[in-house]
């Protein structure tokens, strides 16, 4: 029955190893989208004029870099296995079990970019709209390293690249989610950022784009995902991970319109000031003719 539909590719989750360490192709595709945002975020920084150094980048990475490991963990055990939480809430630490929550996991970096940005004295919205850019690096080398570990598959189907996972019990063909989230996640929302982030600098809509983006991007691939086996559909449609997403859509929207009002607001503030003082140099040249005149 499945012969017709492709085999997943024999790739070894363990790339080599030493004695008791071993070094895994999913822990190697995270290290390498940490070095490509490393190695973007200072070329942004050389970029800025001044208003970023390579010090605040290395600073802002490690503070993003807890954010996701902590908010990660946390987000999966409250919103995916939380009644498991609350029977063993040291289940919250046990890290090597596997578990972390892209929600979760954003959210601890809004909190990180909140704490570098008091503590630099740079608004929110800026350190998040030099930050966002960097994220689907990340994401895109976190799905192939899903992909390869064989999991988190999608849905049973009959489309011709439809694929069967060794880890899948039941042994039918499904949809390679994890390359879908890889396309739309990973390359897609990174090419449409990196254009923003280099072409506008409205403030907050690299931050907004990114929210709505990747909501909507999770939302659609969730349609082919395989739902978590001890949640599955939410009134026989929806899934936890659209839930979760719907929230990112609707803050993006007000980020995009609070900066662009708040752009304005400033725009404007800044043509009356110049008015003023426009008015102010004329009033003194006025002021020193009839001096002169006076004088004579």
């Amino acid at each position: 029955m499945t012969d017709k539909f492709l085999q997943f590719p024999v790739i070894d989750p363990i790339i080599f190893s030493i004695g008791p360490v071993s070094l895994r192709w999913y822990g190697t595709m995270y290290l390498i989208g940490f070095l490509a945002a490393m190695f973007m975020a200072n070329k942004a920084a050389d970029r800025s004029s001044g208003a970023w150094t390579r010090d605040q980048v290395s600073d802002l990475l490690f503070y993003g870099f807890l954010g996701v490991i902590l908010g990660g963990r946390v987000g999966y055990v409250l919103f995916y296995q939380f009644e498991y939480f609350l029977s063993d809430p040291l289940y919250l630490f046990e890290i090597w079990q596997g578990g972390m929550s892209f929600h979760g996991g954003l959210l601890g970096v809004i909190l990180a970019v909140f704490i570098f940005a008091r503590k630099t004295n740079k608004s929110f919205l800026s350190v998040g709209d030099f930050v966002v850019p960097l994220v689907p690096i990340g994401l895109g080398m976190g799905r192939l390293g899903n992909f390869i570990n064989s999991e988190l598959w999608g849905r049973q189907t009959d489309v011709p690249w439809a694929m069967v996972f060794p880890t899948d019990p039941l042994q039918v063909p499904r949809h390679p989610s994890q390359l879908y989230e890889f396309a739309l996640e990973g390359v897609v929302l990174f090419a449409i950022l990196y254009i923003i982030s280099r072409k506008t600098r409205s403030l907050g809509l690299a931050s907004g784009v990114f929210l709505i983006g990747y909501g909507i991007f999770r939302s659609i691939v969730e349609f082919f995902r395989e739902p978590d086996a001890h949640l599955g559909l939410y009134f026989s449609f929806i899934s936890k991970g659209q839930i979760l997403s719907i929230p990112m859509i609707l803050i993006g929207l007000f980020i995009i319109y609070w900066g662009y009002n708040h752009q304005q607001k400033k725009a404007i503030a800044q043509g009356s000031s110049a008015q003023a003082e426009e008015a102010q140099v004329t009033g003194d040249k006025k002021a020193n003719k009839k001096s002169v005149k006076g004088n004579s």
